[in-house]
């Protein structure tokens, strides 16, 4: 018998969490919350939604787990302050991890943990709790992501990288190997990191320019 998730966050990662978790786990979704001030009607994704003052009345951390879906808003802060709302509260944080992502690590993966498909997680990294790995990421062997942080898409992450606490790596964004990337650093989408960064760093790589030839000028297309 699957046990009863519920889902925190009404946004597009609450659905989006709401359709992994329905099609590819051993979870049933049974309904949502949200802070009693942002609850707009009484359902979502067709399922009830109650206001997270009210939630462990309404649905007991001992028949329910519950699944954190937020961003990386204020660098992660609003994630990381209602997963441990939720765990005081007595839940058991469940984690989405891919059936369709390589994972060799022997499974150390925190809990609320959100690994899409197309993840490779090497042996002997480590993934912290509340971690966000988006789709097509390359975590090296022996590196260690701490806790509350956010990986976009198609991030290389070398072997033996140590990245701190609610870090943020955006898009694209390359780590070389060896290397300490401290607390609440942000990786802008492109940017390639090759040695230490100090915390609450960010590091933001060059935008391509609009070249001064239009497209209707160009003869090779």
């Amino acid at each position: 018998m699957k046990r009863k998730l519920v889902i925190f966050g009404t946004g597009p990662i609450g659905q989006l969490a709401h359709a992994y978790f329905s099609e590819d786990s051993e979870y049933e979704v049974a309904a949502f919350t949200v802070d009693a001030d942002y609850l707009e009607g009484g359902d979502f994704c067709g399922l009830a939604l109650h206001a997270f003052e009210e939630i462990a009345t309404r649905c007991p951390p001992a028949e329910y787990d519950m699944f954190v879906a937020l961003s990386y808003s204020k660098l992660n802060s609003v994630r990381k302050q209602k997963y441990l709302a939720a765990k005081s509260m007595g839940y058991r944080m469940a984690s989405y991890v891919s059936s369709r992502a390589t994972v060799l690590n022997l499974g150390r993966i925190g809990d609320n943990c959100f690994v899409l498909e197309d993840n490779t997680i090497q042996p002997f990294a480590v993934i912290g709790n509340n971690v966000t790995l988006w789709s097509g990421n390359h975590i090296g062997h022996h590196s260690t992501i701490a806790d509350h942080c956010f990986v976009a898409s198609h991030v290389v992450i070398s072997g033996g990288v140590e990245i701190g606490e609610q870090c943020f790596l955006g898009v694209n964004s390359t780590l070389r190997d060896h290397i300490k990337v401290g607390a609440r650093c942000v990786v802008g989408a492109g940017s390639l990191l090759l040695g230490d960064a100090e915390p609450d760093g960010v590091y933001v790589g060059a935008a391509t320019e609009r070249s001064r030839v239009p497209s209707s000028r160009l003869k090779a297309i």
